[in-house]
């Protein structure tokens, strides 16, 4: 049975047993994954999953079931399941259904037709290949990594709503390990987009540089230290820290930017913007976990705290309209919040000359002296979104004279993210 097939099914029965208010959330994907090991296949695998959740509200109780069984007989189950399960229910928490009426963007479609997994290996050991081309230390243990996954997201609901999204992507990895003086380095350069639009050179150079330029690196004297943050570093960070614009953590007491919309919580340079259709994002959505059409907003705009992230039900407590952030960690998960492709929009270094910024390079000779961090890691046990404190481990180089310096490694920065957001430059 199709899910289109399912749906009408589903519908059919709610009807039947005059069920008022309802949603039916569905996902299917299928992903291919190729890794090559020693110039050779390593891992293959082949992927397809699909589910569904069916969701009614009785007497202003929700019950949820959910199946990944697509027959008559299991859409009947489906929804009897989730009767039982609302009357079951205790929570007087009010549930809600969104309502049509919004205007939903439409997605940039790949038409493309999908690689094959002969394609994938084909490409994947030539990535490999182009490592060990690119330097002579690249040694044994240099990975290279093919994947394409396709996803599809659907919601359909008694408020009129029925709604498709539909992904696709490839995303490569080039892993190399660099063998010098006995020691061993390791690199790492991934891209994701169009199989046929990867630069295969450009990746193995890129991953191999990041190996090579760490070669001799030494730790870093304990001290205080203006930092740069390298582009993945900062993303790593604020990935770390996202929680904390949620509404549903703020209304929990777990997020101390509860009750600081309108207020200044980072520099004036800071603006964070959370887009659903971020070109070249992982992820394009144009609708919510809960149907709401999905938008770009600046979080945070000149410093100041614009709006946390919401649901229907975080966006009623505190009397606004949903930002379009209800998101399912899967088809069957509760709806929780998250941004979609959140980043730091890009700002302009102060140039004394008055010259067109040139990046890094004006913004390591602005720090003068201090540590450039391209890496860190241990982020789960070392960061707590809740206090903003942070002790992680890194590694990048030093600022010597305004300019990148010597690799380091095996050091710990530690600060609090909310007083970092304040001191950006």
């Amino acid at each position: 049975m199709t899910y289109q097939e399912f749906k009408e099914t589903v519908v059919s029965i709610t009807e039947e047993m005059q069920i008022a208010d309802y949603e039916l959330y569905y996902t299917e994907g299928d992903s291919t994954s190729v890794e090559i090991y020693q110039e050779e296949v390593k891992g293959y695998s082949v992927e397809e999953d699909l589910g569904v959740c069916f969701r009614c509200i009785i007497d202003g109780r929700a019950g949820y079931a959910s199946t990944e069984n697509l027959t008559a007989e299991e859409a009947r189950s489906l929804v009897v399941r989730a009767l039982d399960n609302a009357a079951s229910i205790e929570s007087e928490e009010e549930t809600f259904l969104h309502e049509k009426g919004d205007t939903y963007a439409v997605c940039p479609q790949d038409t493309s037709p999908s690689p094959t997994g002969g394609e994938l290996i084909e490409s994947a050991l030539a990535l490999q290949k182009k490592m060990y081309q690119a330097d002579p230390r690249v040694s044994d243990g240099t990975q290279a990594m093919m994947l394409y996954g396709r996803q599809k997201y659907a919601l359909c609901n008694s408020k009129g709503l029925d709604l498709e999204d539909v992904i696709s992507l490839a995303r490569c990895y080039g892993m190399p390990l660099v063998s010098e003086g006995g020691e061993m380095y390791d690199g790492f350069e991934s891209k994701k987009g169009r199989l046929q639009d990867f630069d295969l050179d450009a990746i193995a150079g890129k991953a191999v540089e990041d190996a090579v330029s760490t070669i001799g690196a030494d730790s870093v004297p304990s001290g205080k230290y203006t930092v740069v943050f390298s582009n993945k570093a900062m993303a790593t960070l604020l990935q770390t820290y996202a929680s904390v614009f949620s509404a549903e953590q703020a209304q929990k007491g777990m997020s101390l930017l509860a009750g600081k919309e309108g207020e200044r919580i980072a520099a004036p340079s800071v603006t964070i913007v959370d887009d659903p259709r971020y070109e070249g994002s992982y992820v394009m959505r144009t609708f919510d976990g809960e149907g709401v059409a999905a938008y770009a907003k600046n979080v945070v705009e000149d410093g100041v705290l614009v709006t946390l992230l919401h649901n229907l039900k975080t966006a009623a407590k505190a009397g606004v309209k949903s930002t379009g952030n209800a998101s399912k960690s899967s088809y069957d998960a509760v709806v929780g919040i998250s941004p979609f492709t959140f980043y730091i929009k890009a700002g302009q270094c102060p140039v004394a000359s008055g010259e067109t910024c040139r990046g890094l390079e004006d913004m390591l000779a602005l720090a003068g002296e201090g540590v450039y961090i391209t890496e860190l890691s241990g982020l789960h046990a070392g960061a707590n979104p809740i206090t903003g404190d942070f002790s992680l481990s890194s590694k990048g180089f030093l600022i010597s004279e305004g300019r990148k310096g010597a690799p380091v490694k095996n050091f710990t920065v530690s600060g609090n993210f909310f007083t970092l957001l304040l001191e950006i430059e």
